[in-house]
């Protein structure tokens, strides 16, 4: 493969992390939610989205493949743009394994809210598999910000750093707070907005990076070497 095609082949790839992050926006809080009559972005969670019984889960399901191949398309960009480099190639791993276990998310939805206030059992399988699926997702996400500030100089670890902090207080922390009061029926007053702050500051980091990675594929090498470094 000639240079510059090759180049276009890798920044194709690295743009599906761009392509992600709007795709992910689009169909849960743009068509999904639109879905639901009487969905509040504010006050419930995104999950509840594609809950049992929920309206937009067929919709969502049917996105899943999409989400699937843009993330490990752009792991696969990461990995073409690490030349060696064991910081980038960890991060695609952590991005391709994201991509992937994706799929393990279609035998535990969420159950619907009105459904776990009335609950009198023990949590669901699907409600357990689900939380276990949410505490992986939250790791390869700090797995991947983590290797992915170590390619980079100070001031992309600072700004990673900072992620990571907005996406463990609101998408964990407080999040999970408000999550709690589920079983009980009781109101969760700004949930969604705490998850979706959460996840967008993800959904940005994704986007800093692809883009970073972008304008490094076609800098001269010692230019990259020394953006790597800096």
């Amino acid at each position: 493969m000639r240079g510059a095609e090759h180049a276009r082949a890798r920044e194709l790839l690295l743009a599906c992390g761009i392509a992600y992050a709007a795709a992910y926006v689009a169909a849960n809080d743009v068509v999904a939610a639109a879905m639901y009559d009487g969905y509040s972005r504010m006050d419930q969670a995104v999950s509840e989205l594609s809950a049992l019984t929920a309206p937009p889960r067929t919709f969502l399901t049917a996105m899943l493949p999409v989400f699937t191949v843009l993330m490990v398309s752009f792991g696969a960009g990461v990995w073409w743009s690490a030349s060696g480099g064991r910081a980038l190639r960890l991060t695609a791993m952590a991005l391709v394994a994201f991509g992937i276990t994706g799929v393990a998310w279609l035998p535990f939805p969420m159950t619907a809210r009105d459904d776990i206030a009335a609950a009198t059992g023990p949590m669901s399988a699907n409600d357990v598999g689900h939380l276990v699926l949410s505490g992986v997702t939250a790791s390869l996400i700090v797995a991947m910000c983590a290797a992915g500030a170590a390619h980079f100089g100070l001031g992309f670890r600072l700004y990673t750093a900072a992620t990571v902090v907005v996406v463990l207080v609101f998408a964990g922390v407080l999040t999970g707070l408000e999550s709690a009061k589920l079983p009980s029926g009781d109101p969760t007053p700004l949930l969604g907005f705490y998850e979706r702050l959460g996840i967008g500051a993800w959904l940005v980091w994704l986007t800093v990076l692809a883009v970073a990675l972008m304008r490094q594929s076609v800098a001269a090498p010692g230019e990259a070497s020394s953006h790597r470094h800096a």
